[in-house]
């Protein structure tokens, strides 16, 4: 995901942040980890980019698997209805890609999410949100940590390392290529740390980003450009 720090916003509203706090807790109660009962055929990536600070912009694509072959995009464009508030950037950016995931002719079986599924500070990165509202299995890609600590993994290719935070591991730091830097994977919702780890190495063919999330966050730059 596009994230963009500012530092002058307005501090949030009392009301909506203990709304957003509350939402928290319940969709908390809702996360599943467990390994996926799925035979995979097909899989998704997205990813928003935000447009000036009230515009959103998401992107789906869809890839066969193993083979990685593109066979659909599409994106959909909207208002930002939320604040930035800080922890809770997923309520940003998921009623939009929720409506491009609607755009979909075909429904994957897994959605990789360029972003954090529980390696978030409430356990609710945006790829745990989505798996949530769709009830699907869901990973995330990250490219930078939001919370806890690890050791630099190995130069090689295939090279893991933990991520840790409150003596539990939320992700696997993760050299996709050699000498490049790690993504960090985590599952998001119905998926388990080492399934999804498998499979964002699986993806990771060419690129440092596994090819979902790379062409997600390629189509909408492009889509970007295009509105």
């Amino acid at each position: 995901m596009s994230y963009f720090r500012r530092f002058d916003y307005p501090a949030p509203d009392p009301v909506i942040l203990a709304r957003l706090t509350e939402q928290q807790r319940e969709m908390q109660e809702r996360i599943i980890l467990q390994k996926p009962d799925f035979d995979l055929k097909l899989i998704a990536g997205c990813d928003s980019s935000f447009i000036g600070e009230d515009t959103i912009l998401s992107a789906f694509v869809l890839l066969t698997y193993p083979e990685l072959e593109l066979i659909e995009k599409v994106y959909h464009v909207g208002a930002v209805e939320l604040p930035y508030i800080p922890g809770f950037l997923a309520f940003r950016e998921a009623p939009n890609l929720l409506k491009a995931y609607e755009k979909l002719q075909q429904k994957p079986d897994l959605i990789m999410v360029d972003g954090h599924g529980i390696s978030h500070p409430r356990r609710l990165g945006i790829a745990t949100h989505l798996g949530i509202h769709l009830n699907k299995p869901t990973m995330g890609v990250a490219k930078k940590v939001l919370v806890g600590k690890y050791k630099e993994p190995a130069t090689s290719k295939g090279s893991i390392s933990p991520l840790i935070y409150k003596d539990e591991i939320i992700a696997n730091v993760l050299r996709t290529k050699d000498n490049v830097k790690p993504v960090f994977v985590s599952p998001g919702h119905l998926m388990d740390l080492e399934t999804a780890t498998t499979i964002a190495m699986a993806c990771a063919i060419k690129h440092k980003l596994p090819e979902p999330t790379r062409l997600a966050d390629h189509y909408a730059a492009v889509f970007k450009s295009e509105v």
